[in-house]
């Protein structure tokens, strides 16, 4: 199986028409249709099912198209650090980062890596710990940032200078937007948002022997969409401070949970991982700025 095949094959799922996939390849129709047939004889697999004026993914077709995205990725990526191999003002580097305020700092660190290697590229996905780390154990990233313990038998990791803290966005207008803080018992029985990570590793937990009484209404991997679920009186949104806007104008109030829920944040690579030399000077960096703050 070639990479260039799984370029073909990835051209015909995103265009779901031969033609189209064709002339953007710059390869002739009669080519392009031997070579995914080719494919699929390889697999043993029917990869597409072929309509009118369009070709739909087979479910064996949807499961090549997720694992031929990561290979063609990971050869792009092995290319490019090759050729920034001699490169000592720029290069790509790859972070995978879960939503946090704290962010800003790393951003911070990218912008003055920059005065001194201009030449920088610089690639974000955002997503929560589970993830950025499937992302991160593939190689398909550098660094990582997220909000649980990090398992040292894989990982190496500094923490982020602060720590986030959770707490419940409530319409303005509401009851509970007249309190100071938040506790399990004011949560009970009311439609609670929050992604499903932070449902099991953090508010159950926290809740403690008052968790059974508590309602996932929905699950939310960005905080910003829940907030606005929590605008229309749909639900309660539990997040963490500084994610969501709740200025007078917004319409919406953090309120922070009792007793206080506090999270750290750490940004991590693999324990083994062997970097580019821009990925290399950017941790030394990072280390030495995150350790004098």
């Amino acid at each position: 199986m070639e990479i260039r095949t799984l370029r073909y094959f990835l051209a015909v799922a995103r265009e779901e028409n031969m033609t189209r996939a064709a002339e953007l390849l710059h390869v002739t129709q009669p080519t392009l249709s031997k070579t995914l047939k080719s494919l699929e004889d390889e697999l043993g697999k029917k990869l597409f099912t072929r309509h009118s004026f369009r070709i739909e993914l087979t479910e064996e077709g949807v499961l090549l198209r997720k694992r031929a995205e990561d290979l063609v990725f990971m050869a792009d990526k092995t290319l490019q650090e090759f050729l920034s191999l001699d490169d000592i003002t720029g290069g790509d580097i790859y972070f995978g980062l879960a939503e946090s305020w704290q962010i800003r700092y790393l951003a911070r660190e990218i912008r003055e890596f920059k005065k001194t290697y201009s030449d920088l590229r610089y690639h974000i996905t955002s997503g929560d710990t589970e993830q950025v780390t499937e992302k991160l154990d593939k190689g398909l990233l550098d660094f990582a940032a997220i909000f649980e313990i990090p398992d040292e038998r894989k990982y190496s990791y500094i923490p982020f200078p602060e720590a986030d803290y959770f707490g419940a966005v409530v319409p303005a207008d509401s009851d509970l937007a007249k309190k100071d803080c938040i506790t399990a018992e004011d949560l009970a029985g009311l439609p609670l948002f929050t992604s499903k990570q932070s449902w099991e590793n953090d508010i159950r937990p926290w809740a403690k022997e008052h968790f059974p009484r508590l309602r996932l209404e929905g699950s939310f991997r960005l905080a910003y969409n829940g907030s606005l679920f929590a605008r229309e009186g749909l639900g309660i949104l539990l997040t963490l401070n500084n994610l969501v806007d709740t200025s007078p104008e917004s319409g919406l109030v953090f309120l922070p949970l009792y007793p206080h829920l506090e999270m750290k944040m750490y940004l991590i690579w693999n324990k083994y991982q062997s970097f580019t030399p821009i990925a290399e000077r950017f941790l030394k960096q990072i280390q030495t700025s995150f350790a004098g703050q």
